[in-house]
């Protein structure tokens, strides 16, 4: 076997021991229960496409929320969430001020977005749905959004968590079609254990 071809096959072997060792040590829903605080280093982003290419991205900078997470039995498992409006950033002021207007969050008026989880399906050792009621600008809907746990050390832990919610049902669908009516979620949720 050439030198090369060695190099290769042995990279080949090293990344499949690698990802043996990340999955048999990967942490589960069902080592992690407990009830955690949300922790400010968690990070809420969002997105919302336009026609031709770019869309409106931002985050919120302020936010609080808790979660009991049930050992073996995540359907009785509860989220708690607010996002505070008026906290928007998009790196524009321009867009900020919108954001924050009548025209989308009426953050003078409506000063937080909460949700509260009502079912919670585990659907792989380390993945679950959230599905809960989802309350902004004087409306509230039934919402669904895709976890999976990515970190745990026995006191802190990690969740991507993503979704997509149509903005019409808030009352916020000004500027569709040239934007789209989905808002697409991808968020990095942290908790520290209480």
């Amino acid at each position: 076997m050439s030198r090369s071809r060695l190099l290769f096959a042995s990279a080949l072997l090293l990344a499949s021991t690698i990802g043996q060792v990340w999955a048999a040590n990967a942490p589960e829903l069902s080592e992690v229960a407990g009830k955690y605080t949300v922790t400010p280093s968690s990070r809420i982003a969002f997105s919302v496409a336009q026609v031709g290419g770019g869309g409106i991205k931002g985050v919120f900078g302020k936010f609080s929320g808790s979660f009991t997470l049930e050992a073996g039995d995540m359907q009785h498992s509860t989220v708690s969430f607010t996002l505070v409006p008026d906290s928007v950033e998009s790196g524009e002021k321009r867009i900020d001020t919108f954001l924050k207007s009548t025209a989308v969050f009426d953050a003078a008026n409506f000063n937080a977005i909460t949700f509260r989880s009502n079912a919670i399906k585990q659907t792989g050792p380390d993945t679950a749905t959230v599905t809960g009621q989802l309350s902004a600008k004087g409306h509230q809907r039934s919402e669904s959004f895709n976890v999976k746990l990515t970190r745990w050390n026995g006191k802190s832990i990690a969740f991507d968590v993503s979704g997509d919610v149509f903005r019409s049902r808030y009352d916020m669908d000004v500027g569709t079609p040239i934007y789209s009516n989905v808002v697409h979620f991808d968020m990095s949720v942290e908790g520290e254990r209480r």
